[in-house]
């Protein structure tokens, strides 16, 4: 059975053609249906409602890399409790998919960030890139003994993944109305259907050089409900920690925004002083365009934008930022239409009259590319091309079948 899996530049993908990757989706959306993954999530809301917890002594402040689930004990999570926890009340839940089953790798990374901001970070160990049985299973065994485990607000229930880990969260995000937000690293939207509004907080994260980058960026161009997308230096990986923490502190705000948990001033201030700070002492004009309009967005309702929204579009009318902010949108669909060529050239492989003129293209794009991505210093040119590199040659086996093309793409493929 195919399952998750983050192979570009397939359906997942800003671009591509129908393959391998159709059956991703419709697989995962059977297991999904098929078992009562979903419906889990709702227990565990109805459990903490009803405040059936019971007393544990699992330790606090400090990661378990590996509990065993009561129901179930052949799936495991990693765990982090927050130091305070105690049962009396209930606290915010984060539960994290890792492509590789490596919960505690993506428990670590939100660690600091739970303990400041009181989650309880729950990391799967079964669920991964491949059939998505088994992350279904395991979605319904960790969320089920979540619920009976802890004391959980029904009202703050979080989801993460990184990569097929991501589309896995924000897949049963778009199937549960109980969760409140995802953070989705380095993976959009498990159908890659354009978006305007969804029922729940996304905060995007991906690498300069990430395969999904574009992808990412597209998501953040089409979504009009409450988003944000950060990008750091870097390819397709879990966020620095710095980047972890703004995510939780984002998802902190949105709460308070939607009524989700009162409003707290020292920390709204806190907040908005520091962003405000960044965006105005940025030595990138394009950067404090972008960092000033999400700052006016993010904090809007909770505190006078007005000059905030006033300086970012001031300094997005300058003749020079306006130009680079075009060109900024004019490289993102310069991406989309190299890949979009390249796929059409591949098209082409598998006809006798176009197979040789074909392949002879391919081979003058690849070797563009190539010298792109191998320029000495560091511009959007070679980042995109070593992002385009990276698209085509991890997913080449799922979309051609030429041995010569794909001898080529081996040959290409970034070390």
């Amino acid at each position: 059975m195919t399952g998750l899996s983050d192979e570009p530049p397939g359906r997942h993908h800003p671009v591509g053609k129908p393959g391998h990757s159709d059956n991703i989706v419709d697989n995962m959306r059977r297991a999904l249906a098929s078992t009562p993954s979903t419906g889990a999530l709702v227990l565990v809301a109805a459990l903490c409602a009803a405040g059936a917890a019971p007393r544990q002594d699992l330790p606090r402040g400090r990661l378990i890399d590996d509990v065993r689930c009561l129901a179930d004990p052949s799936q495991g999570y990693a765990l982090y409790l927050p130091a305070g926890y105690t049962p009396d009340r209930p606290w915010s839940l984060l539960i994290a998919f890792h492509p590789g089953g490596n919960g505690r790798a993506i428990a670590e990374k939100y660690r600091a960030a739970a303990e400041q901001y009181g989650y309880i970070v729950a990391g799967s160990n079964n669920s991964r890139n491949g059939p998505a049985n088994v992350s279904a299973a395991s979605l319904n065994a960790m969320s089920a003994d979540l619920g009976r485990r802890f004391t959980v607000d029904a009202r703050r229930l979080y989801m993460t993944g990184m990569s097929g880990g991501a589309r896995l969260a924000l897949e049963v995000a778009l199937r549960n109305p109980s969760v409140a937000g995802v953070i989705a690293s380095s993976a959009g939207f498990l159908d890659n259907q354009p978006r305007t509004s969804v029922p729940f907080a996304v905060f995007g994260t991906a690498g300069t050089e990430d395969i999904n980058h574009l992808e990412m960026r597209m998501i953040d161009r089409t979504l009009r409900s409450p988003h944000r997308l950060v990008i750091f230096e870097g390819g397709h990986t879990l966020p620095p920690d710095a980047v972890a923490l703004e995510a939780l502190e984002w998802m902190e705000l949105q709460a308070m925004k939607s009524g989700r948990r009162g409003r707290d001033e020292a920390l709204i201030d806190r907040l908005f002083d520091a962003r405000r700070l960044a965006a105005t002492s940025s030595v990138n004009p394009v950067a404090s365009v972008h960092l000033l309009e999400a700052l006016a967005e993010d904090f809007r309702g909770l505190r006078d934008v007005t000059a905030v929204a006033a300086q970012s579009a001031a300094l997005a009318k300058r003749p020079e930022i306006k130009k680079a902010l075009a060109s900024e949108r004019a490289d993102d669909d310069a991406e989309q239409q190299i890949l979009s060529d390249v796929l059409a050239l591949e098209a082409g492989l598998g006809d006798p009259g176009r197979r040789g003129q074909s392949l002879l293209r391919l081979r003058d794009r690849l070797a563009h590319l190539a010298r792109a991505a191998g320029a000495e210093t560091d511009s959007s040119e070679r980042r995109q091309a070593r992002r385009v590199l990276r698209q085509l040659t991890m997913g080449a086996a799922e979309r051609a079948t030429d041995p010569e093309y794909l001898e080529l793409l081996r040959q290409y493929r970034p070390r």
